[in-house]
């Protein structure tokens, strides 16, 4: 079990931003911004290279959350959404997230 799906069943404590049937949003433990949200599906999908063409509408809700995240705390002058996909890729839990950062201004490139 990854710590996201303790997370989810609430074996862990987590700060929650958002939660639906579809997935739940943490703010992060270790913030990269001073807005620095998970968007994680409930469904386990170990990464975007991973995922199966039934998980479109899933993908899609992600970043639908992760936007409307993005107005709750007020990110208007602009945001990064990031997923990252294995180890090269800066992938630290194997299960698919979405990582909503903003609050300052977010540098070029980024890593």
């Amino acid at each position: 079990m990854t710590l996201f799906e303790k997370i989810i069943a609430r074996e862990i404590p987590a700060q929650i931003a958002h939660e639906d049937a579809q997935c739940v949003a943490i703010h992060d433990i270790q913030p990269q911004a001073p807005v620095h949200i998970l968007v994680i599906p409930k469904k386990p999908v170990t990464r975007v290279a991973e995922a199966a063409l039934e998980d479109g509408l899933l993908l899609g809700h992600l970043l639908l959350t992760a936007a409307q995240l993005a107005r709750q705390f007020q990110l208007a002058a602009g945001y990064r959404i990031v997923i990252n996909n294995g180890p090269h890729g800066g992938e630290s839990v194997p299960h698919l997230h979405v990582h909503l950062l903003g609050g300052r201004q977010l540098a070029w490139p980024p890593g």
